[in-house]
């Protein structure tokens, strides 16, 4: 979430800042980070989704391989953005760059110029930014981010290649169904009343339902549209969502690939900012905000315990964020140092268990929702065809 904040900086000029954060207590510590006494603040609610929208057309991928390319020829950052200024097309991106670069000739450094943009640069990129400063090594830490996003990627790119099909077919034989039932039953009635045969049952109650539909089509496309409007908004509300999230985790099977989702995302994030030199509690808080909100709330604990003095691994173990295997892994990697890079083993790992139950899902549930649309339609003709049927007989 973002948070307006009014704070003073360490000049005494009052400043207005813009944070992505998980917390309030996150944003005052990433204002306190850089710097500011903060005054006042709240959290923006349509303001945050208005600016994502407004700079929705900058291609951060894009703009992170190029500024990477930049570098690597020996451009200083202050060069490589005012060159990728000068290339680019795009009004609003053009405004973001050059904005950039004001921020960087006043002398602030690159992520707290970035910080200026929550809509654009994710709460994540800033850190890794962030922490490569501490380094001076802002080359690889924009290749690690890279690497990270090209991951997250794949694993969406999947899952989303995986629905498309499954989604066309049901589209299409629904359109069909209603096709027949809409218009195509009703005509068959009325045939049927001018013969004035007696109907089967089924065909009958087909018929009424043909007849009904064509009646009130129109009441029933608005109470379809006002169903989706709905629907929207219950989803948009942050409590609707949070149920609907429980009652899927709940579930036996779709709820455990629902949570090694989650966990190869919390890895993947968390070791990413390790291996940046992020020590591991201001990690956890940072990847705590993007993460499913009952993991968010268990990765506080987590913190806790690990400032207590608690190992990770048994801090993480303790409160269900980890399974058998990562449990094991932890443990290799807490002793030999290398948790930032064992953490992005365990993100790989499950991201193509993840990868070969889609797989296995798609292969099999493709072949039985066309059996399933192929039954309906078939049987909609069916009952449809019956009396024709039943009316031959009886002339034979």
């Amino acid at each position: 979430m973002q948070f307006e904040i009014k704070a003073v900086d360490r000049i005494g000029k009052i400043q207005l800042l813009t944070l992505d954060a998980a917390s309030d207590d996150d944003a005052l510590r990433q204002a306190g980070d850089q710097g500011y006494a903060v005054l006042a603040m709240k959290r923006q609610l349509r303001g945050g989704l208005l600016a994502a929208r407004k700079h929705a057309g900058f291609q951060l991928n894009l703009f992170t391989q190029e500024l990477l390319a930049l570098l690597a020829a020996g451009l200083v950052l202050v060069e490589a953005i005012e060159t990728l200024n000068e290339k680019e097309q795009r009004a609003e991106s053009r405004q973001v760059l050059l904005q950039i670069v004001g921020l960087l000739k006043e002398g602030k450094s690159f992520s707290d110029a970035l910080q200026s943009f929550p809509g654009i640069f994710p709460a994540l990129y800033i850190a890794t930014v962030r922490a490569s400063e501490k380094t001076g090594d802002l080359q690889q830490a924009l290749r690690r981010y890279a690497a990270y996003q090209e991951q997250a990627d794949q694993v969406k790119k999947k899952l989303v290649n995986a629905s498309i099909y499954p989604a066309l077919l049901m589209l299409m034989g629904s359109l069909v169904f209603l096709f027949l039932l809409g218009y195509v039953v009703p005509r068959f009635s009325r045939v049927y009343e001018a013969v004035g045969s007696e109907l089967p049952l089924f065909s009958r109650l087909l018929l009424q339902w043909g007849q009904f539909i064509e009646g009130h089509a129109l009441t029933l496309l608005l109470l379809v549209v006002a169903g989706l409007a709905l629907l929207g908004y219950l989803l948009s509300r942050t409590g609707m969502r949070h149920w609907l999230f429980d009652r899927l985790w709940q579930l036996p099977v779709l709820g455990v690939h629902m949570h090694l989702y989650q966990l190869a995302r919390f890895y993947r994030m968390l070791g990413m900012l390790l291996v940046s030199g992020i020590p591991v509690v201001p990690a956890l808080g940072m990847v705590a905000g993007l993460l499913q909100f009952s993991m968010s709330d268990r990765l506080q604990l987590v913190a806790a315990q690990i400032a207590e003095g608690k190992p990770l691994s048994q801090a993480m173990h303790g409160n269900d964020l980890t399974t058998p295997v990562v449990l094991r892994m932890l443990r290799v990697g807490e002793k030999s140092g290398q948790m930032g890079a064992m953490m992005e083993h365990i993100a790989k790992f499950y991201e193509d268990e993840i990868a070969m139950t889609v797989e296995r899902f798609t292969r099999l549930f493709e072949p039985v929702l066309m059996a399933f649309i192929g039954l309906l339609i078939g049987a909609v003709v069916v009952l449809m065809y019956l009396p024709i049927f039943e009316l031959a007989g009886s002339i034979r």
